[in-house]
């Protein structure tokens, strides 16, 4: 009978203390990992990504996160640009978006040099995050954004359906999926222009054009958006479809490859680059340059024609005009680039914008000036 009696004070005792360390447990768990009482969850939907993963994201999204510079000019466009709270740093140098949104100077930047500071990500608190296809392809970096329990986006495209896609997808995660739509019926409309136009061009008279992205050397790839958007604008590529290196998620042609192409065009992103080419002696044998037809091409929000360009549309307007400037005689591209800014950003240009814009000189702060 004692020995009963003892068995059962012991359960009884090992029955408190099992109570009190759950409780203790629980009180814990409620502090880290519960929301607060009266919180509700917020209401969500699911939505496919250019990776192909189906992610939740909340129904009302506040916060934005843009770590590609791309997805920060199409929130803009979209007319949430004062819902962005994180950029890249390649965003705070865009002058055009700066000066329509002040905020973006003052966003958190938790991307730099290709690795994402979580501590400054989750302090910026967005809803959602949009990132870029490399960093999706680097495992410790998803590592990272997995730990940060927020919803991202993977954007990627190789081409201009894929674009179209991406725009659309960032509306309808951001609540502006009809503007994305208007924004893509107008890019339609864009290449149905000039190609009705091209048809008089045979594919064997298309002019032989060399495009150089940045840096001199960099240059367009096969199933990329340049390589595109440029045969959509009547140019003859003369890069897609060599052998070039690539070094990360870029494409560099050699001195000696783009002398034995001989384009007749030289096409280029980065402001100074045309200049540098037109006075160096090592390009100097080539025809575009022997002839002065190397030209700087607009900058707006973004770089025109970029591969991370959203301004694609206005590319292939601008190119086929510089490429056949009597077939496209009735385009007048300040006219259209005043109507691209007003129609997608509710921003009138004055007309020195405009000429400025168009010159591709002087709309982005360098990178030295920002250090």
């Amino acid at each position: 009978m004692k020995k009963v009696l003892a068995l059962r004070a012991l359960i009884f005792f090992l029955l408190i203390i099992v109570s009190i360390i759950a409780a203790g447990c629980s009180d814990g768990y409620q502090s880290a990992f519960r929301p607060p009482v009266g919180a509700r969850k917020a209401e969500m939907i699911t939505v496919r990504d250019c990776a192909g993963r189906i992610v939740e994201v909340p129904v009302k999204v506040e916060r934005i996160g843009c770590l590609y510079a791309f997805c920060g000019h199409v929130v803009a466009m979209l007319g949430k640009g004062e819902n962005i709270v994180a950029v890249v740093e390649g965003l705070k140098r865009d002058k055009l978006l700066t000066q329509m949104l002040p905020n973006i100077k003052e966003a958190a930047a938790p991307y730099t040099g290709g690795a994402v500071n979580l501590e400054e990500l989750i302090k910026a608190d967005p809803d959602v995050v949009f990132i870029r296809g490399e960093t999706a392809r680097n495992k410790g970096e998803m590592e990272k954004l997995a730990k940060s329990g927020i919803p991202y986006l993977v954007v990627d495209y190789r081409n201009i359906e894929e674009q179209q896609y991406a725009i659309g997808l960032i509306g309808q995660v951001i609540g502006a999926r009809t503007k994305a739509q208007r924004y893509n019926e107008y890019y339609q409309r864009c290449i149905e222009r000039v190609q009705k136009d091209l048809k008089a061009v045979p594919a064997n008279k298309r002019v032989r054009v060399y495009h150089s992205v940045n840096e001199a050397t960099r240059t367009d790839a096969r199933d990329t958006l340049p390589a595109d958007w440029m045969q959509v604008a009547g140019a003859n590529n003369v890069s897609v479809n060599q052998d070039l290196k690539l070094i990360g998620d870029k494409y560099f042609a050699s001195l000696e490859q783009i002398i034995l192409w001989d384009p007749a065009v030289i096409l280029v992103n980065e402001s100074g680059v045309a200049d540098y080419i037109l006075n160096s002696r090592q390009w100097s044998s080539i025809s575009a340059v022997k002839n002065r037809k190397v030209y700087q091409m607009p900058n707006g929000i973004s770089r025109w024609g970029h591969p991370g360009s959203l301004e694609t549309p206005m590319a292939i307007l601008w190119t086929a005009k510089t490429l056949y400037p009597n077939l496209f005689s009735g385009l007048d591209m300040v006219s259209e680039t005043k109507f691209f800014y007003k129609e997608f950003y509710n921003y009138d240009l004055p007309e020195e914008l405009v000429r400025q814009i168009l010159s591709g000189k002087g709309m982005r702060v360098s990178k030295e000036s920002t250090r």
